[in-house]
């Protein structure tokens, strides 16, 4: 969740130098390109407190209110695009883009054909298609329009009365757009917008969701647990053959509903980087600062799901499976409503819609299952998250990763598309 009192974003200049201070006098930094933020992103597990960022969304005020969970770089420089076209290849956009997601997890570059991916967030943003169409030229994936009937846009109740914009929820609908796109290029995708960001109008959007044949659905947003809980996970997320999946939240160690709801997949943060290992990448949990950072631990409320088996939470316990969260090592986004169009975006708003995306390659749910289990039954087709911790804790896997299942990494990450597979 944002930290305190978040200012909204405001739109950055973009082609210009970076200014940052250095022992108290101004120091110009060249606009960061592809190959020097790859480059940088190399030692990104120790410079995440080095990276400048802001929450797109200030912290919940009220009990069952949510903050989305993304986070934008303030310290990247992209390039311009003009008349919504592509920019060049001279002048790629800064971030991870499809290519680099589908290598890192070993998925195929045509996945989610026949599938509906749903993604539900608070808020309208008038830019959404038009900047899902640019992100998807940019990187040569297949048109994903109203008009070729890949995309549509509704209202929690299943309509076009839209709710009042808001340019932080924009930018998180953006990035959930553009990552269900990257990993999941042949599906269609539903953007489902709630009046608010209340629990009860985000859960009427899921139901919405699921109602429209959505099989996936994904929820980049999170707020603090509370006793309320088991009736919501009753009437918005008990959804059998339907894969849920929410982030596991931004503030370091704690869990935050929805994601320790016992009906989803809960998905935790990642830094992930390139390197000369087989894989050719390398991850570990996703720490920038004792407050930020991918969410994990033992929910106060939440039963535990018969499938999960670890020892030091009675409860629920969060996450099941990650994915890339930290704006160190963040994603490429296109995003021009009240920014700038093309950003690096992070946070665990990133990697729910990854991990959608990956159920909707791995094809339809069971009709009785929850795919929350899944991973569960497949624990050697993941990629296993080892080192790294986002807080203190008894006992200690619930925020350190080790070997096997820990709480910010859950089981690890996708490995291609067995431990996502009913069956």
């Amino acid at each position: 969740m944002g930290k305190g009192s978040v200012p909204r974003r405001t739109t950055t200049a973009v082609g210009i130098a970076v200014v940052t201070l250095i022992g108290g006098a101004a120091a110009i930094a060249a606009p960061a390109t592809a190959s020097s933020v790859a480059s940088g992103q190399a030692a990104a597990s120790t410079a995440s407190h080095h990276v400048h960022t802001r929450h797109l969304c200030g912290a919940p005020k009220h009990v069952r209110m949510m903050s989305c969970l993304a986070e934008v770089r303030t310290d990247v420089a992209q390039p311009h695009v003009f008349a919504a076209h592509a920019v060049s290849a001279a002048a790629t956009p800064s971030g991870y883009g499809p290519s680099d997601l589908l290598s890192a997890y070993n998925l195929p570059a045509d996945g989610g054909a026949g599938q509906t991916v749903a993604i539900v967030d608070a808020q309208d943003d008038p830019n959404a298609e038009s900047d899902l169409a640019t992100y998807r030229s940019q990187y040569g994936l297949p048109a994903c329009t109203s008009d070729n009937g890949c995309f549509s846009k509704v209202d929690e109740n299943g309509g076009t009365n839209y709710p009042s914009a808001d340019s932080g929820w924009a930018g998180e609908i953006s990035l959930d757009l553009d990552m269900v796109s990257a990993i999941a290029p042949e599906a269609h995708i539903v953007l489902v917008e709630a009046d608010s960001a209340n629990m009860t109008d985000l859960g009427t959007a899921v139901n919405q969701a699921v109602s429209m044949g959505a099989k996936f659905v994904s929820n980049s947003y999170g707020g603090s647990e509370d006793s309320s809980d088991l009736s919501a996970d009753s009437s918005y997320f008990n959804h059998p053959g339907v894969a849920i999946t929410v982030s596991a939240g931004d503030s370091a160690y704690g869990a935050e509903y929805p994601a320790s709801s016992q009906y989803v997949t809960s998905v935790g943060g990642t830094s992930l980087t390139k390197d000369s290992s087989s894989r050719g990448w390398s991850e570990s949990v996703w720490s920038t600062s004792s407050t930020e950072g991918t969410g994990s631990g033992c929910s106060a409320f939440e039963p535990k799901p018969a499938w999960q088996t670890d020892s030091g939470c009675a409860n629920r316990t969060v996450a099941d499976v990650s994915a890339v969260a930290d704006p160190a090592t963040g994603v490429a986004v296109y995003d021009s409503y009240g920014a700038s169009g093309w950003q690096v975006y992070g946070g665990t708003s990133a990697a729910s819609p990854i991990i959608a995306g990956v159920y909707a390659d791995a094809g339809a749910p069971g009709s009785g299952d929850y795919p929350a289990q899944y991973p569960y039954q497949h624990t050697d087709a993941l990629n296993d998250v080892t080192s790294g911790s986002n807080g203190s804790c008894d006992p200690s896997y619930l925020c350190t990763a080790g070997t096997g299942y820990d709480g910010p990494t859950g089981l690890g990450t996708p490995n291609g598309l067995t431990a996502f597979t009913a069956g």
